[in-house]
């Protein structure tokens, strides 16, 4: 069954508690929050303090996608927070295997991200520790950008990785989803990353802007 999850690098926190009273009221299943460090890419985005400010005000549950150049350092520091998942980037940790099962270790799902260009052999030898497969479908770093329709073939391909090894590793993709993609996708994937749910916050109540994705949502039990 497929989860939608908003991204909250795109909330006004100064409007923090009423923007996340609305995601609640909507149901979502799970917060997406991103951690930038300037540095793996080119944006700052969202720390310690803000996933405690979020933490306080709602039990939503929630992940945080590490894009940091040396997410070794940091796993302790993000893992103490409580997520449920917690993605790195492929090309980030020198022991990549080692990384992902040290996540695992501290009872968080362990998330691998993909960008648009890294290769699939880079997941390949990794799928026995990695709970969820985060394909991006923009080059990570900022919002509002095109998606990129390779993500539709790479999916099928990593499809195939997993059932041919018979882990249970699931799926999620991130950037630019609109309903479109989420109707050709469909249960293939896990969790959709919803950034420009969280955009349309500010210019309409929140159940009018979920309006687009209750198909999906009326599947959830």
């Amino acid at each position: 069954m497929s989860k939608f999850c908003p991204s909250m690098m795109c909330v006004d926190f100064s409007k923090l508690a009423t923007e996340l009273k609305e995601l609640e009221k909507a149901n979502v299943d799970m917060l997406h929050i991103d951690v930038m460090d300037g540095h793996f890419v080119p944006n700052f985005a969202l720390g310690p303090e803000d996933i405690k400010a979020i933490r306080d005000l709602t039990d939503i549950d929630y992940d945080v996608h590490l894009m940091l150049s040396n997410p070794d350092q940091f796993i302790d520091l993000f893992a103490a927070l409580g997520p449920k998942l917690m993605y790195i980037h492929a090309e980030a940790p020198p022991h990549l295997h080692r990384t992902l099962g040290n996540i695992q270790a501290k009872s968080i799902q362990s998330g691998l991200a993909i960008n648009p260009g890294t290769p699939l052999s880079a997941i390949e030898d990794v799928l026995d520790v990695t709970d969820v497969i985060l394909v991006m479908s923009v080059n990570p770093g900022f919002a509002g950008q095109k998606f990129i329709p390779n993500a539709f073939n790479r999916i099928e391909r990593i499809i195939e990785m997993i059932e041919k090894q018979g882990t249970n590793t699931k799926i999620a993709i991130d950037g630019a989803i609109s309903p479109d993609v989420i109707e050709r996708l469909g249960d293939k994937v896990e969790y959709f990353i919803l950034a420009r749910l969280v955009y349309l916050v500010k210019k309409a109540p929140m159940q009018r802007r979920w309006k687009p994705f209750a198909h999906w949502a009326k599947k959830k039990p």
